[in-house]
């Protein structure tokens, strides 16, 4: 069984049909530039997450 998995995980990464290096820079790019732009909004989500789980851990 674990064979068989590894036999189409080859496949897979040799297929020539699959998405090329250029659409993934692509997606990349985007969204390296969707973190910069929105960076200020996702650093305050994490940091109120991050307080809000060790104000609830000290709780337990």
């Amino acid at each position: 069984m674990g064979q068989e998995y590894i036999r189409e995980g080859k496949r897979f990464l040799y297929e020539e049909s699959g998405i090329g290096v250029v659409e993934i820079i692509l997606i990349l790019v985007v969204l390296v530039g969707l973190i910069l732009i929105f960076k200020k909004q996702l650093t305050s989500l994490v940091n109120k997450t991050f307080t809000n789980i060790n104000n609830k851990a000290g709780t337990l």
